[in-house]
């Protein structure tokens, strides 16, 4: 039984009666009762800066990483809390694949230290929207229980209305950044409601090329928002980063 749409106080007394039945267990080792136990949350590997000012990737010199400066992301910035390995692999792949949505509570103390490590500073979160097809399958949006576990603990607005998913799109694993980019290409609409004049944080749980929270920025920007920063839960390095001898 979901309980997404239950109101708050309801939600969460439903999730601790589910636990008493159906003891958690670790996302990230299998441990039993913790959705998310202490000796995961220490071998995590957190991204510290410095980082490379747009993509956020670990960079020494705390500027434009080589890749950035050829081919900039479109967008005020991205910053992500940790690499994606080992246990928050595990625990995201969890949350997404597994109907392990509560595990964001688990994981957003995580996501605070981050933010708080990178200075973040917004107006309003917005989650990444999923297809309505991958919402009817998985019941929920993996990027908006992130956005609201979020939102709760900074006590910050969160609006997942003020961005839609107009059109569906492939999968964008094993394409280029190119490729990734067109895929996403003019696939979110926003609200100048919520967005108009605000700075915007765009809420995922995985960052792999920037693309699209590019194309989710390109669309808030349209809506007139004063600026836009994408953040996530984990961040993956890809091979040509790795190249640029990136401080791991």
């Amino acid at each position: 039984m979901s309980t997404l749409h239950l109101p708050r106080p309801i939600a969460r007394l439903m999730e601790e009666a589910l636990d008493l039945l159906f003891p958690p267990r670790c996302a990230g080792c299998g441990r039993p009762e913790w959705p998310w136990c202490p000796a995961c949350a220490a071998t995590v590997s957190p991204l510290l800066p410095p980082v490379c000012s747009l993509c956020g990737i670990p960079w020494l010199r705390g500027e434009r990483c080589s890749r950035c400066k050829e081919d900039p992301l479109h967008l005020d910035g991205v910053r992500s809390c940790y690499i994606y390995s080992g246990p928050i692999r595990r625990a995201l792949h969890q949350l997404k694949f597994h109907g392990r949505y509560r595990l964001a509570q688990a994981l957003a103390t995580g996501m605070v230290e981050g933010w708080t490590r990178f200075g973040m500073e917004a107006d309003l979160l917005v989650p990444v929207p999923t297809s309505s097809a991958r919402q009817r399958q998985r019941g929920y949006n993996q990027a908006a229980v992130l956005a609201q576990a979020l939102s709760e603990r900074l006590a910050l607005p969160m609006h997942p209305q003020a961005l839609r998913r107009v059109r569906a799109t492939p999968s964008q694993v094993g394409l280029a950044q190119r490729a990734r980019r067109e895929n996403v290409r003019e696939a979110f609409a926003a609200d100048p409601q919520w967005a108009w004049g605000k700075r915007v944080v765009v809420v995922d749980d995985v960052c792999t090329s920037g693309a699209t929270l590019e194309a989710c920025a390109a669309a808030l920007y349209q809506a007139g928002a004063r600026s836009v920063w994408g953040f996530t839960l984990a961040r993956v390095i890809l091979k040509e980063e790795r190249d640029q001898k990136l401080r791991l």
